[in-house]
C-alpha cells in the first residue's frame, strides 16, 4: 500500500520529550498525563514508587506513544548527572525538564540542622539546576534547538508562615536560581517557575490547574526568568499557616 509523501519538515516529524521528576504519583503523575495528552514522549522519573511509576508510564503510552520509566535518587549528585543521559540514551533526545519531585519534611526554626537544610537542598534545588544545566548541554549539540525547565514551587514563598523551614528555604532558593539559569542558559532554555497553593475561596488549587499551567509554559516561548502563580490570589492575603501538597 502506498501513502502519501507530506511536506512537513523532517525536524516536525519528531515528537517532542520531556523529562518529568517525580512523575510516578499525585503532582507529577498528573502533569506526566497532561503533557502526555498534549502529544509530549513522557520520561517518567521516580525514586521508590515502582509499581506507580509503570501505571504512569502505560498510562502515558494510550495517550502519546514511546513513554518510559527511569529510576533516580535526586539526592545522589552522581545519579542526577547520570539522569539525564540516560533518557537520552533510551529516547534519543529531550526537550524540556519539569522539576516536580520534592523532598518535604517537617521541620521549624526551633529543630532545624545541617543535615535537614542539606537534604532539601540537594533533593530540590541542586538537583534542578543539574538537569537544566545537562539539558543546556545536551541542547548545545542539536543546531538550532531550543527547550524549557519548568521549576515546581510553593506559593509559601509569597505568603511565609513558620513551618516547614528547610523545605521552604530550599524551594526559596530554587526561585532565585530560576532567574540566574534563565540568564545563563538563554537563549537555548527558558527557565520558569510555577507555584500552587490554597485559594482564597478556601479550595486548593487542583493538580489538574497545576498541570495545565506547566504545558502553557512548556509552549510559551516568550516566558522566562519568572515564576506563575497557581493559586487564585492567595499570595495577595495573610493567612494562618498551611500545607498544601498536590
Amino acid at each position: 500500500m502506498s501513502h502519501p509523501v507530506t511536506s512537513q519538515p523532517a525536524a516536525a516529524l519528531v515528537q517532542r520529550t520531556v523529562l518529568v521528576t517525580g512523575a510516578a504519583k499525585l503532582l507529577g503523575r498528573e502533569i506526566a498525563l497532561s503533557l502526555a495528552s498534549a502529544g509530549w514522549r513522557v520520561a517518567v522519573h521516580y525514586r521508590d514508587s515502582v509499581e506507580e511509576a509503570r501505571r504512569t508510564v502505560a498510562d502515558c503510552n494510550k495517550l502519546s506513544g514511546g513513554c518510559a520509566s527511569f529510576r533516580a535518587n535526586l539526592a545522589n549528585e552522581t545519579a542526577v548527572r547520570n539522569l539525564l543521559p540516560g533518557v537520552i540514551g533510551a529516547m534519543g533526545q529531550v526537550d524540556a525538564v519539569v522539576n516536580s519531585a520534592s523532598t518535604f519534611e517537617h521541620d521549624t526554626a526551633a529543630t532545624f540542622s545541617f543535615a535537614a537544610m542539606e537534604k532539601h537542598l540537594r533533593a530540590n534545588t541542586g538537583a534542578a539546576i543539574l538537569l537544566s544545566q545537562a539539558l543546556h548541554t545536551h541542547l548545545l549539540t542539536r543546531e538550532g534547538a531550543t527547550g524549557a525547565v519548568v521549576n515546581l514551587l510553593d506559593q509559601k514563598l509569597w505568603n511565609s508562615n513558620p513551618d516547614f523551614t528547610s523545605y521552604t528555604l530550599s524551594k526559596a532558593a530554587l526561585e532565585s536560581a530560576n532567574t540566574m539559569l534563565a540568564l545563563a542558559l538563554a537563549p537555548r532554555v527558558r527557565v520558569v517557575g510555577v507555584a500552587s497553593g490554597l485559594l482564597p475561596l478556601g479550595r486548593m488549587s487542583t493538580a489538574a490547574d497545576v498541570a495545565a499551567t506547566v504545558a502553557f509554559a512548556l509552549e510559551n516561548r516568550s516566558i522566562t526568568g519568572t515564576t506563575l502563580l497557581v493559586d487564585g490570589g492567595q499570595h495577595l492575603l495573610k493567612s494562618a499557616p498551611n500545607v498544601a501538597p498536590l
